[in-house]
């Protein structure tokens, strides 16, 4: 069955939203649809083995002290069952009781696929229906669709080919076709939320290109095995896509996927899709992947995903920190814990955590064969620009940047055009992490410039207004594998849109400069009103008095403290006051008179110390591997002789600037070119003025 076959295949049984019209919102036709489609094709997968299921029910209903489900799904030969004697065409046949049938016969398949269907709420849905009487029009519709997994005789017996093989009418991996397409024109549909839990299908083909494609030579070995996680599966997109991927370059590799989805529905068409393709539903769990891992100690050999883009974490924010600061569970936070109102960062640890540890073996000199990595793992995750860049040195995102890079596990970012995905157009980013670099790549990153690789819709859906095409998909793919080539090839050619990086070119260092705080000092009305307001001269006996003794001095300023203060305790004592004394009073009374002054003077601390003026405080980020001392001399000290670092305050930050690394300066147009243009447009309005006024 080719693609254009899976999508009639997909048309026909989408044509049921025709019956659905007026009872159901168009976004709804796919709470209907996808668990039908799922429940015809559990039915015709078990259909071969349904007699024996339904005695091997009956030999063990007496029994007690037995586990039927063991028994039952070996009857079955699947890892589900059914032991209902029901068929969707019975229950067509009988119109009346078509939902009470119905409900029984969902209630008689095995545990695993009845949490699957009642995630799309199918209960409320055959209510629906039936109020609507449309359910035994529908399930008819159903029941008549031929999703058989192989060709049976009228014996119930499989068909066999010329070699001996059952007959196929649609395979496992052609079901899988069919069902995502049903999937797309479900997430189409509602494209108002459907970014929530579709991944665009040319997005997650380059990102699966991108994470798969440098193992290229290992997977095409005999009994090739992998292990693909996704910790934010949806419907299963990329795990699809990682297992065609995979299956393309090795036919006889063996794929498990795994997954975790915290949206029920999602959740549900995932391990749909792993049913319906003979796969093990149990290995996509639900739940929240922070709080409750449902892979705990596993480890895989390629770990992907779309997390969605700034979502908080607050609701597992004390599993979380009791994860990371005692180090229980797999220790996935050790690095740092971003801010709360984005969790990107976490489940990038989350994944790191995830990947196979690697082994390093070492070269033969006496042959010459290169020393490599044994096992390992490969990521690849889709983030929004946050990730790259926010977060001050020392905060949560910047040491969970810095523990990444010190590990050397950043193989390369990918900048992706922007209004890509349905239900935003922001600039988004693939990250390429791996534990296994390649001996002359350690120690760099890449970074591709892939913004302009984009053709524009004809027409947008949601916020989707552009795709990548399969031509550009290729190249990128090439382009990125050409770019890993060069990082461990210095001598190799590096394509404008492609930079190779140390990794320690994205740390810097935060220095704190700091300026003498100079002042000089005078007595005005503003300075006393000040005064009078502190607190040390509210407290005193006399306080008024002791404002009304300094007014004589109302314009006058004195160059010194020293100065300052034997003219005010004149004055003071003069009018038959007491002068007061203590540091708060010092304090208060030098900021009230006391004025900067670039020619005033310099303010010194306890031990002859230059105090610093915090409001001539300035911050600098010198490149980790520059002496800031240095740097301070060359970019500070010619424009400002008195400035020091306060090394004390020097923090260490990571950062990864993408477009600052790609942007080209573009001079703005000459003036009299926009003066021409502003006269030629001005000409047109006066023109179109005169046409209404005609």
């Amino acid at each position: 069955m080719n693609n254009g076959k899976h999508t009639a295949l997909a048309g026909h049984i989408w044509s049921v939203a025709d019956k659905l019209r007026g009872d159901y919102k168009q976004s709804e036709y796919g709470k209907v649809i996808l668990p039908f489609t799922v429940l015809r094709r559990l039915e015709c997968v078990l259909e071969p083995t349904k007699d024996k299921v339904i005695a091997q029910a009956e030999a063990l209903k007496d029994k007690e002290g037995i586990d039927p489900d063991r028994w039952l799904r070996r009857a079955s030969g699947q890892s589900f069952y059914n032991t209902s004697t029901y068929t969707l065409k019975k229950i067509a046949s009988d119109a009346g009781h078509a939902a009470e049938h119905l409900i029984e016969y969902i209630g008689s398949f095995s545990q695993n696929a009845q949490d699957v269907l009642e995630q799309y709420e199918f209960a409320r849905q055959i209510k629906k229906l039936d109020n609507a009487n449309l359910l035994y029009e529908v399930v008819g519709l159903f029941a008549d669709l031929d999703l058989r997994p192989v060709e049976l005789d009228d014996e119930g017996k499989r068909v066999l080919d010329e070699k001996d093989k059952p007959k196929v009418v649609i395979s496992n991996h052609q079901m899988g076709y069919i069902f995502e397409e049903l999937i797309r024109r479900f997430a189409e549909q509602s494209n108002e939320t459907a970014g929530e839990h579709f991944t665009p299908r040319e997005v997650i083909e380059l990102m699966v290109n991108l994470l798969i494609a440098p193992d290229e030579d290992a997977l095409t070995l005999p009994e090739t095995h992998r292990r693909v996680l996704d910790p934010a599966c949806g419907t299963g997109g990329m795990l699809t896509a990682a297992e065609e991927l995979i299956g393309a370059l090795n036919p006889d590799a063996t794929v498990a996927v795994f997954g975790q989805e915290l949206n029920a529905e999602s959740w549900a068409i995932c391990r749909s899709d792993l049913m319906i393709k003979g796969q093990d539903p149990e290995n996509i769990k639900f739940g929240n992947s922070f709080s409750d891992d449902g892979h705990k100690g596993a480890k895989f050999d390629y770990i992907l995903a779309n997390p969605p883009f700034g979502v908080e974490w607050k609701k597992v924010k004390d599993e979380v920190e009791t994860e990371h600061e005692t180090g229980r569970g797999d220790n996935r936070f050790e690095a740092g814990l971003p801010r709360i109102n984005d969790g990107s960062l976490l489940f990038l640890q989350h994944m790191i955590s995830k990947m196979r540890p690697a082994e390093w073996v070492p070269g033969d000199a006496a042959s010459g064969e290169p020393g490599h990595f044994k096992g390992g793992g490969r990521v690849a995750v889709v983030f929004n620009g946050s990730p790259l860049f926010t977060g001050a040195a020392e905060s949560g995102e910047s040491k969970i940047r810095q523990w990444i890079l010190e590990n050397d596990w950043l193989e390369g970012i990918v900048a992706l055009p922007d209004q890509l995905f349905y239900n935003t157009g922001i600039s988004t980013y693939f990250w390429i992490l791996t534990n296994r670099k390649s001996k002359g790549h350690q120690g760099k990153v890449v970074l591709l410039d892939a913004r302009e690789h984009f053709v524009k819709m004809r027409k947008s859906l949601g916020d989707k207004r552009k795709y990548v095409t399969e031509a550009q998909i290729k190249e990128l793919t090439t382009l990125y594998g050409e770019a890993l080539d060069a990082a461990a090839n210095t001598d190799h050619p590096l394509h404008s849109k492609v930079k190779v990086f140390q990794n320690t070119d994205f740390g810097y260092h935060r220095i704190t400069v700091e300026r003498p705080l100079k002042l000089r000092f005078e007595v005005t009305e503003e300075t006393l009103s000040a005064l009078a307001a502190s607190k040390p001269v509210q407290k005193l006996d006399a306080a008024s008095e002791f404002i009304e003794a300094l007014k004589p001095l109302t314009g006058q300023s004195w160059a010194t403290k020293s100065e300052a203060w034997v003219a005010l305790k004149d004055a003071v004592v003069e009018a038959g006051g007491t002068w007061p004394t203590g540091a708060p009073f010092n304090k208060a009374l030098r900021e009230a008179v006391g004025v900067r002054d670039p020619e005033g003077e310099v303010q010194k601390l306890k031990g002859g110390v230059i105090e610093p003026d915090s409001e001539l405080r300035d911050y600098e980020n010198v490149p980790l591997e520059e002496d800031v001392e240095e740097y301070l001399k060359r970019e500070v000290l010619p424009h400002v002789p008195d400035a020091w670092i306060d090394h004390e305050k020097t923090k260490v930050g990571y950062e990864i600037p993408l477009t600052r690394h790609f942007y080209v300066y573009e001079p703005p147009r000459p003036l009299a070119e926009i003066d021409a243009e502003l006269k030629s447009l001005e000409a047109e309005i006066q023109a179109l003025l005169g046409e209404v006024t005609k």
